[in-house]
């Protein structure tokens, strides 16, 4: 199973949804930077269950605790170990889901592939995983604000049919998302989201929606050609979240639809510096950041476990209805938008180790 990521700033994580504990080995932070569990923890809370009505009521602290690789506040450049406890198990609500394949989950690819699955809450294919990739995320997200002023903002751009409209990218920030538990950007859309969401909720149904990510202040020259372009390896990251369903950056597929000379980025002096006075192509070129905001946007399939009535087939293909217990969010993308954050962080930590590692 491969459950490592990165080149130079790697991180490999470990734990299924019902174990004792998740967690990650980050490999590759820089000695000498000032790191707490409390620099970590904000994003977790952010990500936690049980936030508020829109999302799972299972309850859990996700309280991070560092194992290694920091002494009395300052990383040492050697592995650090992240581990967060499972508190709230409840394995027992999926014993009846044991025969079952839960329909457009990975119950019945786990099985095949490897012969054996986690018996409850999907294991390794379960959104708890995330827990790793945000608490490794807020670490390389901290080394990229203090270190080069990096500033990564994601919020919610849609939920169902529901868009949240026009979003200053140069604007926008995580006070502004955080407002309300919807965490969409737009307040005067925020609420009819939160009323689609509870609407949802209460047939027993779940949801999808987008998320959309900015990252500000990057220097021009990320991104590895060819087969590691930034914009590739965003995708990459992004694809890997659970329940991730599509990627595009800047224009996107609204791009394909544009002639040339008006989705064509026109070079402009920017108080000495060249840059472009449109931003179709999302901060990248050729695979390369060219030092505008880099965005781009993900989306998410309605959460795959419903309590509705499901026809379906158990796995010796014998029919069956299904009734699907446990507690799940019916829609996951206000809890999704620090994950998002956090692969953005992973990605451009990596690629800035390596163009550094290069000049030296």
């Amino acid at each position: 199973m491969s459950s490592v990521f990165g080149t130079l700033f790697r991180v490999s994580t470990f734990g299924e949804s019902h174990c004792p504990a998740v967690g990650a080995i980050v490999d590759g932070v820089p000695a000498g930077m000032r790191l707490c569990e409390s620099d970590i923890q904000r994003q977790l809370d952010r990500r936690r269950p049980g936030q508020s009505e829109l999302s799972t009521p299972r309850e859990e602290e996700d309280a991070v605790t560092i194992l290694s690789g920091v002494e009395a506040g300052i990383t040492l450049g050697t592995p650090i170990g992240l581990m967060v406890h499972n508190r709230d198990q409840r394995p027992g609500d999926y014993q009846e889901m044991s025969q079952i394949p839960r329909p457009s989950h990975a119950d019945y690819t786990y099985q095949v592939k490897y012969g054996v699955r986690a018996s409850s809450g999907g294991g390794r294919s379960s959104a708890r995983e995330t827990i790793a990739r945000v608490a490794a995320g807020a670490i390389a997200e901290k080394y990229l604000a203090e270190r080069h002023g990096v500033e990564i903002v994601a919020w919610v751009d849609s939920v169902g049919a529901l868009e949240a409209g026009d979003i200053d990218l140069e604007r926008i920030d995580r006070r502004q998302v955080d407002a309300h538990p919807v965490r969409c950007g737009n307040p005067a859309m925020a609420q009819a989201m939160a009323d689609l969401i509870a609407q949802v909720k209460s047939r027993d149904d779940s949801i999808g929606g987008t998320v959309c990510c900015v990252c500000r202040n990057l220097p021009a020259g990320l991104g590895e050609p060819v087969f590691d372009k930034l914009e590739a390896l965003l995708a990459h990251a992004m694809l890997s979240i659970p329940a991730t369903k599509g990627f595009e950056i800047g224009s996107g597929f609204s791009g394909s639809r544009m002639l040339g000379s008006a989705h064509n980025d026109p070079f402009v002096d920017k108080g000495g510096r060249l840059g472009t006075a449109t931003n179709h192509s999302g901060g990248v070129q050729g695979g390369i950041s060219n030092g505008e905001p880099v965005y781009f946007r993900v989306a998410f399939k309605p959460p795959a476990t419903v309590a509705l009535p499901q026809k379906t087939a158990r796995f010796d293909g014998s029919e069956a209805v299904l009734e699907a217990k446990g507690r799940h969010d019916p829609c996951i993308v206000p809890r999704a938008v620090p994950v998002v954050e956090s692969m953005a962080a992973l990605v451009l930590m990596d690629l800035l180790l390596r163009q550094e590692y290069r000049k030296r």
